[in-house]
Protein backbone atom coordinates (compact mmCIF):
# COMPACT_ATOMS: atom_id res chain seq x y z
CA UNK A 1 0.00 0.00 0.00
CA UNK A 2 1.51 3.51 -1.05
CA UNK A 3 2.31 5.48 1.75
CA UNK A 4 0.33 9.02 1.80
CA UNK A 5 2.52 12.08 2.52
CA UNK A 6 1.63 15.94 2.63
CA UNK A 7 4.63 18.52 2.90
CA UNK A 8 3.20 21.90 3.53
CA UNK A 9 5.63 24.15 1.29
CA UNK A 10 7.76 23.13 -1.61
CA UNK A 11 11.07 21.89 -0.02
CA UNK A 12 14.50 22.30 -1.35
CA UNK A 13 15.33 20.59 -4.75
CA UNK A 14 17.70 18.23 -3.22
CA UNK A 15 15.86 17.17 -0.89
CA UNK A 16 12.49 16.74 -3.11
CA UNK A 17 14.91 14.57 -5.05
CA UNK A 18 14.88 12.29 -2.04
CA UNK A 19 11.50 12.40 -0.69
CA UNK A 20 10.18 11.90 -3.97
CA UNK A 21 12.23 8.95 -4.62
CA UNK A 22 11.06 7.72 -1.00
CA UNK A 23 7.07 7.82 -1.62
CA UNK A 24 4.28 9.81 -3.96
CA UNK A 25 4.17 13.31 -1.48
CA UNK A 26 1.88 16.19 -1.76
CA UNK A 27 3.15 19.49 -1.93
CA UNK A 28 1.64 22.65 -1.06
CA UNK A 29 2.25 24.42 -3.99
CA UNK A 30 2.04 28.47 -2.40
CA UNK A 31 4.12 30.61 -1.33
CA UNK A 32 2.13 30.99 2.00
CA UNK A 33 0.60 28.53 4.43
CA UNK A 34 -2.01 26.36 3.78
CA UNK A 35 -5.31 27.59 5.20
CA UNK A 36 -6.15 25.47 8.58
CA UNK A 37 -9.07 23.87 6.70
CA UNK A 38 -7.43 23.04 4.06
CA UNK A 39 -4.70 21.43 6.44
CA UNK A 40 -7.34 19.16 8.17
CA UNK A 41 -8.15 17.92 4.98
CA UNK A 42 -4.72 17.18 3.67
CA UNK A 43 -3.78 15.64 6.84
CA UNK A 44 -6.90 13.69 7.39
CA UNK A 45 -5.64 10.75 5.65
CA UNK A 46 -2.03 11.11 5.47
CA UNK A 47 0.94 8.63 6.97
CA UNK A 48 3.14 11.43 7.02
CA UNK A 49 3.89 15.20 7.68
CA UNK A 50 6.28 17.78 6.53
CA UNK A 51 5.64 21.32 8.13
CA UNK A 52 7.00 24.61 8.84
CA UNK A 53 6.62 26.75 11.65
CA UNK A 54 4.05 29.22 10.26
CA UNK A 55 1.00 25.77 10.53
CA UNK A 56 -1.02 25.21 13.56
CA UNK A 57 -0.40 21.62 14.14
CA UNK A 58 -3.00 21.79 17.40
CA UNK A 59 -4.51 18.99 19.04
CA UNK A 60 -7.67 18.85 16.69
CA UNK A 61 -5.90 18.50 13.53
CA UNK A 62 -3.29 15.61 15.20
CA UNK A 63 -6.31 13.77 16.41
CA UNK A 64 -8.19 13.95 13.51
CA UNK A 65 -5.57 12.75 11.72
CA UNK A 66 -6.37 8.69 12.12
CA UNK A 67 -3.19 7.25 9.83
CA UNK A 68 -0.17 9.95 11.00
CA UNK A 69 2.92 8.14 11.92
CA UNK A 70 5.02 11.34 12.01
CA UNK A 71 5.25 15.17 12.23
CA UNK A 72 8.58 16.25 10.79
CA UNK A 73 8.84 19.98 11.21
CA UNK A 74 11.73 22.15 9.14
CA UNK A 75 13.06 24.04 12.00
CA UNK A 76 14.39 24.05 15.47
CA UNK A 77 11.53 25.26 17.28
CA UNK A 78 8.30 23.37 17.62
CA UNK A 79 6.13 25.85 19.53
CA UNK A 80 3.59 25.75 16.60
CA UNK A 81 2.67 21.48 17.47
CA UNK A 82 0.91 20.18 20.43
CA UNK A 83 3.45 18.19 21.81
CA UNK A 84 1.38 16.60 24.34
CA UNK A 85 -1.40 15.65 21.65
CA UNK A 86 1.51 14.27 19.30
CA UNK A 87 2.66 11.99 22.74
CA UNK A 88 -0.81 11.10 23.76
CA UNK A 89 -0.89 9.37 20.17
CA UNK A 90 2.61 7.77 19.95
CA UNK A 91 3.40 9.94 17.27
CA UNK A 92 7.28 11.00 17.02
CA UNK A 93 7.88 14.75 15.99
CA UNK A 94 11.46 15.40 14.40
CA UNK A 95 12.95 19.03 14.21
CA UNK A 96 15.71 19.95 12.82
CA UNK A 97 18.53 21.50 15.43
CA UNK A 98 21.99 22.15 15.24
CA UNK A 99 22.28 22.78 11.62
CA UNK A 100 21.20 26.47 11.75
CA UNK A 101 23.62 27.67 14.88
CA UNK A 102 26.33 28.95 12.61
CA UNK A 103 24.12 30.75 9.72
CA UNK A 104 21.79 32.56 12.70
CA UNK A 105 24.74 33.45 14.41
CA UNK A 106 26.10 34.91 11.46
CA UNK A 107 22.84 37.15 10.63
CA UNK A 108 22.35 37.87 14.69
CA UNK A 109 25.81 39.58 14.14
CA UNK A 110 25.11 41.64 10.92
CA UNK A 111 22.56 43.10 12.79
CA UNK A 112 24.49 43.79 15.50
CA UNK A 113 26.79 45.46 13.06
CA UNK A 114 24.04 47.29 10.95
CA UNK A 115 21.98 48.62 13.91
CA UNK A 116 25.33 49.86 16.16
CA UNK A 117 26.15 51.46 12.86
CA UNK A 118 22.59 52.88 11.69
CA UNK A 119 23.79 50.69 7.97
CA UNK A 120 19.71 50.88 7.18
CA UNK A 121 19.63 54.56 8.12
CA UNK A 122 22.79 55.89 5.98
CA UNK A 123 22.00 53.60 2.97
CA UNK A 124 18.76 55.53 2.31
CA UNK A 125 21.06 58.77 3.34
CA UNK A 126 22.67 57.60 0.06
CA UNK A 127 20.26 56.40 -2.17
CA UNK A 128 17.68 59.45 -1.40
CA UNK A 129 20.13 62.23 -2.18
CA UNK A 130 21.13 63.83 1.34
CA UNK A 131 24.22 62.53 0.95
CA UNK A 132 25.81 66.18 -0.40
CA UNK A 133 29.84 66.05 1.67
CA UNK A 134 31.17 64.06 4.41
CA UNK A 135 29.78 65.52 7.55
CA UNK A 136 31.85 65.39 11.14
CA UNK A 137 28.60 64.24 13.10
CA UNK A 138 26.55 62.41 10.72
CA UNK A 139 24.55 59.53 11.16
CA UNK A 140 27.00 59.14 14.69
CA UNK A 141 26.13 55.07 16.05
CA UNK A 142 27.52 53.26 18.40
CA UNK A 143 31.22 51.02 18.80
CA UNK A 144 30.53 47.24 18.47
CA UNK A 145 34.55 46.68 19.53
CA UNK A 146 34.79 46.89 23.52
CA UNK A 147 30.84 47.20 24.32
CA UNK A 148 29.39 45.36 25.81
CA UNK A 149 27.22 42.44 24.67
CA UNK A 150 23.89 40.79 26.91
CA UNK A 151 22.94 37.73 25.53
CA UNK A 152 19.53 36.19 26.73
CA UNK A 153 19.91 32.22 25.99
CA UNK A 154 23.23 30.58 26.17
CA UNK A 155 21.96 27.80 23.90
CA UNK A 156 23.58 27.06 21.10
CA UNK A 157 22.61 30.00 19.16
CA UNK A 158 24.03 32.00 21.95
CA UNK A 159 27.42 30.68 22.68
CA UNK A 160 28.00 30.87 18.65
CA UNK A 161 27.21 34.70 19.07
CA UNK A 162 29.69 34.88 21.91
CA UNK A 163 32.41 33.34 19.84
CA UNK A 164 32.01 35.91 17.31
CA UNK A 165 31.70 38.46 19.99
CA UNK A 166 35.14 37.83 21.45
CA UNK A 167 36.63 38.89 17.88
CA UNK A 168 35.45 41.97 18.47
CA UNK A 169 36.86 42.26 22.13
CA UNK A 170 33.25 42.24 23.87
CA UNK A 171 32.71 42.37 27.28
CA UNK A 172 30.27 39.20 27.61
CA UNK A 173 27.08 38.72 29.86
CA UNK A 174 24.47 36.40 29.54
CA UNK A 175 21.67 35.10 31.06
CA UNK A 176 19.84 32.25 30.84
CA UNK A 177 17.56 28.95 32.61
CA UNK A 178 19.73 27.81 34.71
CA UNK A 179 23.52 28.37 35.69
CA UNK A 180 26.08 27.38 33.63
CA UNK A 181 29.91 28.42 35.04
CA UNK A 182 31.35 26.54 31.99
CA UNK A 183 30.16 29.00 29.78
CA UNK A 184 31.65 31.35 31.97
CA UNK A 185 35.30 29.82 31.45
CA UNK A 186 34.86 29.01 27.43
CA UNK A 187 33.57 32.57 26.25
CA UNK A 188 35.27 34.38 28.82
CA UNK A 189 31.20 35.63 29.67
CA UNK A 190 29.64 36.31 32.93
CA UNK A 191 26.12 34.83 33.85
CA UNK A 192 24.24 37.49 35.38
CA UNK A 193 20.69 37.95 36.25
CA UNK A 194 18.38 39.69 33.43
CA UNK A 195 17.72 42.87 35.52
CA UNK A 196 21.47 43.22 35.55
CA UNK A 197 21.84 42.29 32.08
CA UNK A 198 19.57 44.44 30.44
CA UNK A 199 21.41 47.42 32.63
CA UNK A 200 24.79 46.94 31.83
CA UNK A 201 24.30 45.56 28.33
CA UNK A 202 25.27 48.49 24.97
CA UNK A 203 23.22 45.79 22.82
CA UNK A 204 21.06 42.88 24.22
CA UNK A 205 20.41 40.19 21.85
CA UNK A 206 17.58 37.61 22.44
CA UNK A 207 18.07 33.52 21.80
CA UNK A 208 15.87 31.87 23.87
CA UNK A 209 12.83 29.41 22.87
CA UNK A 210 9.02 30.83 22.74
CA UNK A 211 7.60 29.10 25.97
CA UNK A 212 4.76 30.51 28.60
CA UNK A 213 8.01 31.92 30.74
CA UNK A 214 9.20 33.37 27.62
CA UNK A 215 6.73 34.82 25.66
CA UNK A 216 6.70 38.92 26.85
CA UNK A 217 9.68 38.80 28.82
CA UNK A 218 11.41 41.70 27.02
CA UNK A 219 8.25 44.35 28.09
CA UNK A 220 7.30 48.20 29.23
CA UNK A 221 9.97 47.54 32.51
CA UNK A 222 12.84 46.28 31.25
CA UNK A 223 12.57 48.27 28.27
CA UNK A 224 13.01 50.83 30.63
CA UNK A 225 15.54 49.56 32.50
CA UNK A 226 17.77 49.71 29.13
CA UNK A 227 20.39 52.21 28.63
CA UNK A 228 19.13 55.21 26.30
CA UNK A 229 21.51 53.98 23.93
CA UNK A 230 21.22 50.21 23.83
CA UNK A 231 20.66 48.09 20.73
CA UNK A 232 18.19 45.44 20.86
CA UNK A 233 18.56 42.19 18.66
CA UNK A 234 15.59 39.40 18.25
CA UNK A 235 16.22 36.69 16.08
CA UNK A 236 14.89 34.28 18.69
CA UNK A 237 10.71 34.46 18.65
CA UNK A 238 8.82 37.72 18.01
CA UNK A 239 6.01 37.08 20.73
CA UNK A 240 9.48 37.54 23.08
CA UNK A 241 8.99 41.13 23.23
CA UNK A 242 6.39 43.17 23.79
CA UNK A 243 5.49 44.79 20.42
CA UNK A 244 3.58 47.45 21.56
CA UNK A 245 6.02 48.31 24.49
CA UNK A 246 8.80 48.49 22.06
CA UNK A 247 7.29 50.75 19.51
CA UNK A 248 6.84 53.39 22.57
CA UNK A 249 10.52 52.53 23.77
CA UNK A 250 12.08 53.51 20.51
CA UNK A 251 9.89 56.21 20.04
CA UNK A 252 10.45 58.09 23.36
CA UNK A 253 14.06 57.11 22.96
CA UNK A 254 13.86 54.68 26.13
CA UNK A 255 16.70 52.64 23.82
CA UNK A 256 18.61 53.57 20.83
CA UNK A 257 17.76 50.76 18.32
CA UNK A 258 16.09 47.38 17.78
CA UNK A 259 17.20 44.76 14.90
CA UNK A 260 14.49 42.37 14.08
CA UNK A 261 14.58 39.35 12.64
CA UNK A 262 11.15 37.87 13.95
CA UNK A 263 8.30 39.95 14.58
CA UNK A 264 4.85 39.81 16.72
CA UNK A 265 2.79 39.46 14.28
CA UNK A 266 4.80 37.53 11.48
CA UNK A 267 4.84 38.87 9.54
CA UNK A 268 4.90 42.37 10.13
CA UNK A 269 1.75 44.07 8.37
CA UNK A 270 3.59 47.08 6.12
CA UNK A 271 1.32 49.73 8.04
CA UNK A 272 2.93 48.71 10.97
CA UNK A 273 4.10 51.58 13.12
CA UNK A 274 7.70 49.70 13.23
CA UNK A 275 8.22 50.09 9.85
CA UNK A 276 7.87 54.10 10.34
CA UNK A 277 10.46 54.10 12.78
CA UNK A 278 14.05 55.24 11.54
CA UNK A 279 15.48 53.45 14.36
CA UNK A 280 14.32 49.89 13.55
CA UNK A 281 15.45 47.35 11.61
CA UNK A 282 13.05 44.88 10.16
CA UNK A 283 14.08 41.07 8.74
CA UNK A 284 11.50 38.82 6.95
CA UNK A 285 12.99 35.97 9.25
CA UNK A 286 15.94 34.68 7.36
CA UNK A 287 18.07 33.34 10.16
CA UNK A 288 18.87 30.39 8.40
CA UNK A 289 18.61 31.55 5.18
CA UNK A 290 22.00 30.44 3.21
CA UNK A 291 21.62 27.88 0.26
CA UNK A 292 23.73 25.40 2.25
CA UNK A 293 21.84 25.45 5.80
CA UNK A 294 18.31 25.63 4.35
CA UNK A 295 19.68 22.36 2.34
CA UNK A 296 20.50 20.94 5.07
CA UNK A 297 17.36 21.60 7.42
CA UNK A 298 15.35 20.18 4.39
CA UNK A 299 17.47 16.66 4.67
CA UNK A 300 17.21 16.32 7.66
CA UNK A 301 13.44 16.97 7.30
CA UNK A 302 13.08 14.48 4.93
CA UNK A 303 15.67 11.57 7.07
CA UNK A 304 13.09 12.24 9.88
CA UNK A 305 9.99 11.96 8.23
CA UNK A 306 11.38 8.49 6.37
CA UNK A 307 12.55 6.95 9.83
CA UNK A 308 9.26 7.73 11.59
CA UNK A 309 7.13 5.65 8.22
CA UNK A 310 9.77 3.03 8.62
CA UNK A 311 9.15 2.46 12.50
CA UNK A 312 12.45 3.66 12.84
CA UNK A 313 14.02 5.91 15.32
CA UNK A 314 13.74 9.44 14.06
CA UNK A 315 17.78 11.16 13.44
CA UNK A 316 16.69 14.02 15.76
CA UNK A 317 13.42 14.10 18.04
CA UNK A 318 11.86 16.52 19.84
CA UNK A 319 10.54 14.08 22.48
CA UNK A 320 10.74 10.48 23.63
CA UNK A 321 8.09 9.27 21.34
CA UNK A 322 6.99 6.29 19.25
CA UNK A 323 5.84 5.72 15.67
CA UNK A 324 3.03 4.17 15.26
Amino acid sequence: MSLSVFVTRHLTPIAEEKLNSFCTPEYWPEDTPPPYEILLEKTRHADGLICLLTDAIDARLINQAENLKVISQVAVGVDNIDLQAAEARGIPVGHTPDLLTDATADLTFALILAAARRLGEAIDYARSGHWQTWGLTTLLGESVHGATLGIIGMGRIGQAVARRAQGFEMRILFTDLSAHPEREGEFGATQVTLETLLKESDIISLHVPLTPSTAGMIGADQLKSMKPHAVLVNAARGPVIDTDALVLALETGQIGYAALDVTDPEPLPPTHPLYKLPNALILPHIGSATRSTRDQMSLLAVDNLIAGLQGKPLPRAVARSTGR
